[in-house]
This record gives structure tokens, C-alpha cells and sequence, in this order.
């Protein structure tokens, strides 16, 4: 919708044409993730306290979900490693404790295991609101499925940085190079980059931005 999010110094900023909102609990410690592949339901998860945090698109405080109560699992433990928004009004998370993939709905606040516990712990995770997509610590590369359903993917040569692209594509830097995969036709590209070291990557909409420490 035009506006720019980012965070600084542990807030969480929204920049509109018109103004500036912010967000911040200081009280949870430190932002781990920010997911906007919703912008009118943000999530803020503040790993170290084990809190996911909803917000509106006012960034107010919708709900506030604390993966250790007990009430939310049926007694059993949780510790979320990774989260992000999925469809109908649910959030993925990787509960360590068990390995395992869930899914928690914000109507019901429960969470509901999905798939098999990973035999791998992942390097790298990426979600959208019908999959959960992770690299292990062998470079093996699976999705999972709303449903549960597993699948490997391929076995990906070594990254810096990547982004999982529709149609198994990839994106990924290694040695401060920026290359594109084909996922159709197994071809890889070195995409020509104005800078000479930039410090993030982020595609969307047919639109690539690379993050520099000048500028975008």
C-alpha cells in the first residue's frame, strides 16, 4: 500500500505518505522477527520471551499470544524458534521442543501439530500463508503444506543470504555475489549489482531491492 516498515533500535516503525507510527514492548525484550506479508495484521515475535505479538494497521495491539502457557498446547511445552502468518486467520510456528511444525489459530487460541518432527534442525525458513519452507543444516530444502504435507524439494549448493522464490526459483548471495536460479531449467545467473557490497536483498512483486548501508 505505498508505506515502508522497518525497525530501529527495537522499534517498529510504519511509514505512511501522510505519518509515522511506531510500535515497542520494552518489556519483551528484543524483536526477532517482523512479519508484513499481511500489512493490515502485522506479527512481531520476541524469541527470548517466547511472544508472538498481532498487530492492526495502526500497529495496536491486537493479541498478545505467550507460547508457555500451557492452556494453548493442552499442558504441553512449547518454545517457538521460528513463526510467521498463515491463511485463515492462523500462524505457523517450530516448536524446537518437539521438532515439530504447528499451527495456532487466533479464533481458538490453540495449536495443532501438523506433519512429522524434522530429523534436521534448519538454517534457514521462509513462510507464506499456505506454506512453511526451510533449509537444513544439510542444505536439503522441504515444504510443508496448511495440511501437512511434507515434501523435499532439492539439495541446494551453499548460501550466504537467500529467498525462496514461486515456481522453485532462488535468489541467493555467496561471496558477496547476487545469483538467480531457475527452478524450470536448473540455470543459474550472476545478476549485475551497481554497489560493490550491500547488506540485504528482498524480492517482491517483480521488483528487486537491494539494501545498502547508504540507501536503498
Amino acid at each position: 500500500y505505498g508505506n515502508y516498515f522497518y525497525e530501529n533500535e527495537n522499534v517498529l516503525y510504519k511509514k505512511t505518505p501522510t505519518s509515522i507510527l511506531q510500535y515497542q514492548n520494552i518489556s519483551l525484550g528484543k524483536i526477532k522477527k517482523i512479519d508484513i506479508i499481511n500489512p493490515l495484521k502485522v506479527l512481531v515475535f520476541y524469541e527470548n520471551f517466547n511472544t508472538a505479538v498481532l498487530l492492526d494497521n495502526q500497529l495496536n495491539e491486537i493479541q498478545k499470544i505467550d507460547f508457555s502457557n500451557p492452556e494453548i498446547a493442552d499442558g504441553k511445552s512449547i518454545l517457538a524458534t521460528a513463526i510467521g502468518l498463515s491463511g485463515q486467520n492462523k500462524m505457523w510456528i517450530f516448536n524446537t521442543n518437539e521438532q515439530q511444525i504447528s499451527l495456532y489459530d487466533f479464533g481458538t487460541q490453540k495449536i495443532k501439530n501438523i506433519g512429522i518432527p524434522l530429523q534436521q534442525n534448519f538454517t534457514y525458513y521462509q513462510t507464506d500463508f499456505n506454506t512453511f519452507q526451510w533449509i537444513d543444516s544439510q542444505n536439503n530444502w522441504f515444504s510443508c503444506s496448511i495440511f501437512g504435507e511434507i515434501s523435499f524439494n532439492e539439495k541446494i549448493d551453499s548460501f550466504d543470504e537467500i529467498q525462496i522464490l514461486e515456481n522453485k526459483n532462488l535468489l541467493f548471495t555467496k561471496e558477496n555475489l547476487l545469483f538467480y536460479k531457475n527452478g524450470s531449467t536448473n540455470q543459474l545467473y550472476e545478476i549485475e549489482t551497481i554497489e560493490k557490497s550491500f547488506k540485504k536483498f528482498y524480492y517482491k512483486d517483480k521488483i528487486l531491492s537491494i539494501f545498502t548501508i547508504k540507501g536503498i
